[in-house]
């Protein structure tokens, strides 16, 4: 018999996308499969919409409002999939994702190996998703993949790994604690529990950009800046269990640095907790440079003001790249009904 693939969706207030990232679920050509959905408390159309699609191979479920972790953990503890196929409520995947994975399995790749896949990133066309490769869109070893991770700032999007239960019980739960990059936490846990990573370049997923409402938007928030920083600790701990040698060191260095403008000046308390870590690593974090269209914002008005730009301007572009997206999408009356999206 061949394996069951559980694919399991957290959904918040998501009733503008939860349907067709059901649907793409369901029209997987990988025919052994099961879909679990469950709303974390939402306040909007999402449960009602995702209950329509509810049959044998359809579960539904709501609980109060936890967060995603919690709600991927119900999930999981629902799910009896030999493979996990973990989505957010508004990602798309390609009918064959799921089968050109599973086709590894035929080649030998053992349970403990980490499949991955290809992904694009769009607002409202899936056709028109652009696919970037970044330095992770290969075989690797857990220690070569995190440390091109953590020392380069590439990531892989959290609905392009297929995973064992073998390798999902070894990673152990979701953070529950974690409210941003709780994917890039749980990720490293079961890399390092695996054989390492097979990437497979012809399965796909598509990632949609949804501006502020996004679970990866950190805006000014305390509470998303320290579930950030816990994630990095624990990331940079997973690593160096790994290997402690200087070229991890030096990776974990430039991770640092990469994110100190995140938290500066707001969270002084993180900051210095970054410096003693830099410390530790042999070296130091300098004070992060703006870029040029937002230095003299900062020399007129202050690092806050600067920092409130910074965050403001891409928001705004993004806003307006949805809504010229939206309507060109709505007047070209093509949907994800498209088999391949044009790709």
């Amino acid at each position: 018999m061949r394996p069951l693939v559980s694919i399991l969706i957290p959904a918040y207030n998501a009733e503008k996308w939860v349907a067709d990232t059901i649907r793409s679920a369901a029209a997987q050509s990988w025919q052994r499969k099961e879909i679990i959905v469950v709303d974390d408390g939402s306040s909007d159309r999402t449960l009602e919409i995702a209950r329509q699609f509810e049959s044998r191979a359809v579960l539904v479920v709501r609980q109060e409002n936890q967060g995603a972790a919690a709600a991927r953990n119900k999930a999981f503890s629902l799910s009896r999939g030999d493979y996990i196929q973990w989505m957010d409520a508004d990602d798309l995947l390609a009918p064959d994702k799921i089968a050109r994975q599973m086709e590894t399995l035929d080649a030998g790749v053992s349970r403990r190996t980490l499949l991955s896949s290809s992904w694009g990133h769009f607002m409202y066309r899936p056709y028109r998703a652009r696919f970037t490769p970044t330095s992770l869109w290969c075989d690797l070893s857990p220690l070569e993949f995190l440390l091109r991770k953590l020392g380069q700032r590439v990531f892989m999007q959290t609905a392009v790994w297929l995973v064992s239960r073998e390798l999902a019980d070894c990673a152990g739960p979701w953070d529950t604690k974690l409210s941003l990059d709780d994917d890039g936490e749980y990720f490293s846990r079961v890399l390092i529990a695996s054989h390492g990573v097979r990437f497979v370049r012809e399965a796909r997923i598509f990632y949609r950009l949804v501006g502020t409402r996004s679970l990866s938007y950190i805006g000014r928030s305390n509470g998303k800046l320290e579930s950030l920083w816990r994630s990095m600790r624990l990331q940079i701990g997973y690593l160096r269990s790994l290997e402690d040698s200087e070229r991890v060191k030096t990776a974990c260095l430039r991770y640092l640095q990469s994110y100190v403008i995140d938290f500066y000046p707001q969270k002084p308390d993180i900051l210095e907790q970054m410096n003693q870590a830099a410390e530790e690593l042999g070296g130091q974090l300098e004070v992060p440079r703006l870029p040029w269209k937002y230095s003299w914002i900062r020399a007129a008005f202050g690092w806050d003001w600067a920092q409130r730009a910074r965050q403001l301007l891409p928001t705004v572009k993004s806003s307006l790249a949805r809504f010229w997206d939206k309507t060109v999408f709505r007047i070209e009356g093509r949907g994800i009904a498209r088999t391949n999206w044009g790709v």
